[in-house]
């Protein structure tokens, strides 16, 4: 192998790129390509060109995840503890979900908000996609979210050629997204923008499709307060109505493919926005009842930010092996939890 072609990653790289990207891994996949033409180059660059990645690789479709499964297997089963031979199962029965509100008085709970990633079969990824392909899976979209009725029912915004009004109102509703961060830029997530994305949301503003973010589709069930279940209620109906018009890309062992692996399976984040003023300052036993009930703790701006006024977005760490029931009762069990220690301080 020449050694200009094997990337030099620093010392200090502690991404699962750099443990799991040996020489003989590079070599035996760098001339591969999936029937899309993604390449192993694409898969890994965002994590060479930013050797501060935790993960570092993203696949470009469905196929990314076979052909470079020596690179991408190590890193799910690392990151989700999910084996080779296991399968992934889903589930978004709401009648299977046992999740009374834990904060029915709204003291402590400020909003619930649950979110999938959904990547429609037969494309590639957005890392991968032609800015023609993009487009149609657009205008697929948006003719399936024309279809919702009832709560559902809303408007459907795209992002190219947007009035400043729209826009502003958008920002003040928090529901814009943004042109990705410097780690979707070198994975290909931020080409041509902004064409061929959008936002959809429902008239009573509980419920949002982000189109062609970082996923074709981020379907979002959220409203203030802590009724979880009428929050995955919504989200479960909505899945429902738009899988009759759109076929999603699901692998039987790693349920619904998205471009990070740390998404894959239920492709899921719940969460809710918290506050716990005096469990804030015991960060050691705010850790231990995440930790058991496999949470992960954020600040209220999202990743690597702080919390502010005790408040703390909290939601579930795992996604691959576990149902989308499950990912949502590990979330409530450890915000009840939290409640409850949080009320006898």
């Amino acid at each position: 192998m020449n050694d200009s072609d094997y990337p030099k990653f620093p010392k200090n790289c502690a991404s699962m790129l750099c443990k799991y990207l040996t020489p003989e891994v590079f070599n035996a996949l760098k001339d591969k390509k999936t029937r899309y033409g993604f390449t192993l180059r694409q898969a890994i660059n965002s994590g060479v060109v930013n050797p501060d990645s935790s993960i570092g690789v993203y696949a470009g479709d469905e196929e990314s995840y076979r052909l470079f499964a020596p690179l991408f297997d190590p890193i799910i089963e690392e990151y989700h503890g999910f084996k080779k031979d296991q399968k992934h199962i889903s589930d978004m029965n709401p009648d299977h979900l046992d999740a009374a509100n834990p904060d029915p008085e709204g003291r402590y709970i400020l909003s619930t908000r649950i979110r999938v990633g959904r990547n429609l079969h037969c494309f590639p990824l957005g890392t991968n996609i032609a800015r023609r392909e993009r487009s149609i899976a657009e205008c697929m979209i948006f003719d399936a979210l024309k279809s919702l009725e009832g709560e559902l029912a809303g408007e459907y915004y795209h992002l190219a050629g947007m009035s400043e009004e729209i826009r502003n109102q958008l920002i003040k509703d928090h529901f814009l997204f943004k042109e990705g961060d410097r780690f979707l830029e070198a994975a290909g997530l931020n080409r041509d923008w902004p064409e061929g994305r959008g936002i959809y949301h429902n008239d009573d503003k509980t419920f949002l499709v982000w189109v062609n973010e970082e996923d074709q589709l981020r379907i979002i069930s959220m409203q203030p307060g802590g009724d979880i279940k009428k929050v995955f209620t919504r989200l479960a109906h909505a899945v429902r109505s738009l899988e009759k018009r759109l076929v999603f890309a699901f692998d039987e062992r790693l349920g619904y493919i998205t471009s990070c692996p740390t998404n894959l399976g239920t492709a899921m984040r719940a969460s809710v926005h918290i506050k716990l003023p005096k469990l804030s300052r015991n960060i050691k036993a705010l850790e231990s009842i995440t930790d058991r009930h496999h949470l992960q703790i954020r600040g209220v701006h999202g990743e690597h930010s702080g919390s502010e006024g005790g408040i703390y977005d909290i939601s579930n760490r795992r996604r691959l092996g576990i149902t989308e029931v499950e990912a949502v009762q590990n979330m409530h069990d450890g915000v009840a939890e939290l409640i409850a220690t949080e009320s006898s301080l």
